[in-house]
């Protein structure tokens, strides 16, 4: 398992408050060929329960600032495999052990299953890469009574002008695949390549709100099992997209979106939004696609707001 780099800066958390009040639980398991650890968040008769899954070279510690808004919530949050606290996954799963779409929707339908009761409701909440991985889970069965994405990955990433970039970041990857593991992984955790994508894409003006979320990709970005993880992982995240499974969204499901997000367009979320039936499209200003660090309490009345239906 990678460490961020040493010259990582702890910054205090503006949420770390709220979040100390709620009571959580480390547990692991065996899950599809992947050692997965998890974290359950709030009272355990709490009326409703969340699974929650994080984006893309994240961890659960991402979401975290939306928990702390949602005290009297159960949200169980694992560490997708190959990043934080889970392993890599091995050659019994899917796909032969590759980091793949469906690998990954395979283990979420099976941690489903195992933290959560047949007949208990549930709601599954995906960010980013996770807003795929859910979309592909309920392609497979997953068990989930309603579904939220948060800044969801509504079109191609290789298609229009974010086809360039995306072109190169899938180069700069497999560049650092290629090379012995020691300089792989500089490559892959360098300082100055993390805080070139921090920078891009935290959209706030509070300067001690994007020092911390800049130390938050410093301390967890580069938290990953192996360089083939990080890599197969990002193959996967550009391979995919919501939009190539709404024909499997049949439960209530809610979108919430950013208005300045560099990786989903407004009009490729409003399509994706027309596309699922019955979706309720929540559109945040001033953020972009990281909505779980700059704008969690509004995030967390969109998400208050929907449950509040189920029990209407």
């Amino acid at each position: 398992m990678r460490h961020p780099y040493d010259g990582a800066v702890t910054v205090a958390s503006p949420y770390a408050e709220r979040l100390a009040r709620i009571p959580v639980i480390e547990r692991e398991a065996m899950l599809r060929g992947a050692r997965t650890r998890w974290w359950e968040y709030g009272p355990a008769d709490a009326e409703r329960t969340i699974v929650a899954v994080h984006g893309y070279r994240g961890d659960h510690h991402g979401l975290e600032p939306v928990v702390a808004q949602l005290p009297d919530v159960r949200v169980i949050m694992p560490d997708l495999p190959g990043f934080g606290g889970s392993g890599a996954f091995d050659a019994s799963g899917v796909d032969g052990g590759r980091h793949t779409v469906a690998a990954y929707a395979d283990w979420l339908v099976a941690f489903v299953d195992a933290v959560i009761e047949p007949d208990a409701s549930v709601t599954v909440l995906g960010h980013s890469f996770g807003s795929i991985v859910v979309s592909a889970a309920l392609e497979r069965g997953l068990h989930a009574d309603r579904v939220i994405l948060v800044n969801p990955i509504a079109a191609p990433a290789l298609a229009g002008p974010k086809g360039v970039l995306s072109r190169l970041t899938l180069g700069y990857y497999r560049v650092a695949a290629a090379l012995p593991q020691r300089a792989g992984d500089a490559l892959l955790g360098s300082p100055v390549i993390v805080r070139f994508m921090s920078v891009a894409m935290a959209k706030t003006k509070d300067r001690e709100l994007r020092r911390w979320i800049h130390a938050e990709h410093d301390r967890y970005f580069s938290d990953y099992a192996s360089t083939r993880s990080v890599v197969e992982g990002f193959e996967a995240s550009i391979g995919d997209h919501v939009h190539a499974h709404v024909d499997a969204f049949a439960v209530p499901t809610l979108l919430i979106g950013a208005a300045e997000d560099q990786i989903t367009t407004q009009r490729d979320l409003r399509a994706l939004h027309e596309a699922i039936d019955g979706a309720r499209l929540v559109v945040i200003d001033g953020v972009g696609h990281l909505i779980h660090y700059e704008k969690p309490v509004e995030a967390a009345a969109a998400i208050r707001a929907f449950l509040a239906e189920a029990a209407e």
